[in-house]
């Protein structure tokens, strides 16, 4: 089987995957009261004042495969409904959320899969060396200090003492909105950091910048401490295989041997979990834009949730189920492309 049929057979496989989650999804929906799961229909907040004519209108009222198929059709119409808490449409809230954690991600996720994958193989490299040490120190501490804590440590040191910089996207976000409602500046792709050097605003960039260092850190700190123990424990287990030691014996260097025969095999695992950490981090990263007050999507749904807006939930699930099966897919096609022998199965 080629890459392209594997790539075509695993698109169509997506199909029953995301109508089994959103099986899933409005089966967890029965359980809440009607009022409540009404707002998922709603499109405006007039209609607030007539739940009970939402009820009827989409027969919350009939069986349950009935229910399902009129949900399912609003969705697929890109209806999740009107939130209560943040007064707007929830797909407009995620759509107006969602550039902030991509921008977080885009700088978050290369330095966090670098790092993590460098680390671990100077420390399966150097095994029982003062770099293995050290990568295991640092693993240790990652996997078991609380993101929470680590940010307030940091929000403590460089916001409340130093003033480095603040919490937030930028410092000044009504100045900026201002400046977009008179046309000094104009929203292009709605990241912070691009948009503004898009504008020519370069001390607009170095404030923007300036405020996803710390949720940056806190990320590859914690983030980057699995994958460190993942690859260290691939590349030792890679380099003591056969064909590395063939490899050795033909006379080829260390470096050839490490960066060109033994990390290949050794990257499938890590494919894994990277596509999993950057799909966990584009559903939105719930406690670092919480305590660094980042207005990404994880901060939407997380007050969403505090206040009890089923609309904003249900969509914040919807969303998170897509991105995740969408990672899984693109995992599955750079492991058939690193391992061809995947495409045989």
């Amino acid at each position: 089987m080629g890459l392209k049929e594997y790539i075509i057979r695993r698109l169509i496989l997506l199909i029953p995957v995301v109508f089994g989650v959103a099986v899933l999804i409005f089966a967890v929906l029965q359980i809440i009261p009607l009022e409540n799961r009404a707002v998922i229909y709603i499109r405006n907040p007039r209609q607030m004042q007539n739940i009970q004519d939402i009820i009827t209108r989409y027969g919350l009222d009939k069986p349950v495969w009935e229910q399902f198929t009129l949900w399912l059709n609003e969705v697929l119409h890109g209806n999740f409904g009107y939130s209560a808490y943040y007064q707007k449409p929830v797909l407009q809230g995620l759509l107006d959320r969602f550039p902030a954690t991509i921008e977080l991600v885009i700088y978050c996720a290369p330095l966090i899969i670098f790092f993590g994958i460098w680390l671990g193989i100077t420390a399966a490299v150097n095994r029982d060396k003062m770099p293995d040490h050290i990568s295991r120190v640092l693993s240790i501490l990652g996997t078991s200090l609380p993101s929470f804590f680590f940010g307030i440590i940091l929000i403590a040191i460089f916001v409340a003492q130093l003033k480095w910089t603040s919490v937030g996207r930028i410092t000044n976000m009504g100045l900026l909105i201002s400046a977009m409602q008179t046309g000094k500046f104009h929203q292009y792709t709605g990241l912070m950091t691009i948009d503004s050097l898009l504008n020519g605003n370069l001390a607009l960039f170095v404030d923007a910048l300036s405020h996803l260092i710390l949720p940056i850190i806190v990320m590859i700190f914690i983030q980057s401490a699995v994958l460190v123990r993942v690859m260290r424990s691939s590349m030792l287990e890679s380099l003591s295989k056969t064909y590395i030691v063939a490899a050795r014996a033909k006379g080829l260097s260390r470096k050839e041997v490490i960066y060109k025969h033994a990390r290949r095999n050794a990257l499938i695992p890590v494919i894994t979990l990277s596509g999993l950490i950057v799909g966990g981090m584009l559903t939105g990263l719930i406690i670092t834009e919480t305590v660094f007050n980042f207005p990404g999507v994880g901060n939407y749904a997380a007050n969403a949730a505090a206040h009890f807006d089923v609309a904003v939930v249900v969509a914040y699930a919807m969303f998170s189920a897509i991105i995740f099966v969408i990672a899984n897919l693109i995992v599955d096609v750079l492991y058939a492309y690193i391992d061809p022998r995947i495409r045989l199965g």
